[in-house]
């Protein structure tokens, strides 16, 4: 059976880490994994598990006082025994079975003995953004809409109707949780279960809010301006903090998480912050060099083709690429010339041609030895 790793080595943090620095490693360690930001990666999923795990015994004094005595054996219930371990297999007449006692006590593995009424964190929203290639290059301002719970204006977030009162359980006193003596095997042990009449959450309504239900949210459609900075790609991811869902019992609120999907460009391709594209030229203008204008995002450059520049030649434009997300520094252009055979010639045209060939020593069809018979011939 594999060994469990220890919560702090998970978390990240000393032993003797105190309550706010337990909280901001699990949150910065929860947001790096959370399923939502690494869709269908099964790691990433049991790491956030085996955080959340963690984070659920050291947020907890009384659990990681357990946790910090015993070890793991502290927090789970077969840490304790069992009929393989020689422990409390053979059961005690009269008393409830001991994994089922631990499983209640507030200081022991399970989550069913916290409290609800706590401040609670909204979720997160993910929302999904089609721009052009240039607006990803340049950057650009978008309104988008987004439907996320926001707070009842009706009944600020009670969940009670205006005018009645939200009542405080008398059963547990407002804290959610109901406590029972019982005797056991180590003596008189008090288990704590959250209380059956408010549910956990402390308060009853007596009449709920018309407009949410007693919820103390409502489903809303929101209009969110955002700043695309210049050089997002396909597939970036911008954050929005405290624009997902809100929290409860005073919780933050959580974050909107925004992915770009950036179209195709018809001339150019995109690499990093480099661009890359074709240019057709003739054969004249490869033979004797030209000035030709090269389009870019913003527009042409004049670009001067030396003579006898070769089809698939790749020639560079500086900082004529995509802006950088992390810096000032711009990419470069580069583009491959492709030299175009004329078609459909003149019989001048082709008089033309003849004459340059002889000029030039070339030998045309029919006269001479073709490439492959001098290829032959080179290795005979």
């Amino acid at each position: 059976m594999a060994t469990k790793r220890d919560y702090y080595e998970i978390l990240g943090i000393s032993k003797g880490a105190n309550e706010d620095e337990i909280k901001k490693a699990f949150r910065t360690l929860a947001k790096q994994y959370h399923p939502d930001v690494n869709q269908g990666n099964k790691e990433s999923e049991a790491k956030f598990k085996e955080i959340n795990e963690a984070y659920e015994v050291l947020s907890d004094k009384g659990k990681k006082a357990k946790y910090d005595q015993f070890g793991h054996a502290g927090v789970d219930p077969n840490g304790f025994g069992g009929a393989g371990a020689g422990g409390f297999g053979g059961g005690f007449g009269g008393f409830e079975d001991i994994f089922d006692i631990f499983s209640n006590l507030g200081g022991f593995g399970s989550s069913s003995g916290r409290s609800k009424t706590g401040p609670r964190q909204g979720a997160d929203l993910k929302y999904e953004v089609e721009i052009d290639f240039k607006e990803a290059a340049f950057g650009v301002k978008k309104e988008i809409n987004i439907t996320r719970n926001e707070t009842c204006a009706e009944c600020k977030g009670s969940g009670a109707k205006t005018g009645s009162a939200v009542e405080t359980c008398k059963k547990c006193g407002g804290s959610g949780e109901v406590r029972y003596a019982q005797n056991t095997v180590f003596g008189r042990v008090v288990n704590v279960r959250p209380c059956d009449d408010c549910h956990g959450e402390g308060k009853i309504i007596k009449e709920p809010c018309p407009k949410c239900v007693g919820k103390g949210t409502v489903r809303k459609n929101k209009k969110i301006t955002i700043e695309i900075p210049a050089g997002v790609d396909n597939g970036s991811v911008m954050p929005l903090r405290g624009e997902g869902e809100p929290g409860e019992k005073g919780g933050p609120s959580g974050d909107l998480y925004i992915y770009f999907r950036v179209k195709p460009h018809s001339l150019f391709k995109r690499d990093g912050i480099n661009l890359f594209c074709e240019i057709p030229i003739s054969f004249v203008q490869a033979a004797m060099g030209a000035d030709i204008m090269v389009p870019t995002l913003e527009e042409q450059e004049k670009f001067e083709i030396p003579e006898g520049t070769q089809t698939g030649t790749t020639f560079k434009l500086k900082g004529q690429g995509i802006p950088s997300l992390r810096s000032k520094v711009r990419g470069d252009l580069y583009f491959t010339v492709k030299v175009e055979t004329p078609k459909k010639l003149s019989d001048k045209q082709k008089e033309a041609l003849k004459h340059f060939a002889d000029s030039m020593g070339e030998e045309i069809t029919g006269r001479g030895k073709s490439f492959f018979d001098k290829v032959k011939d080179a290795f005979k």
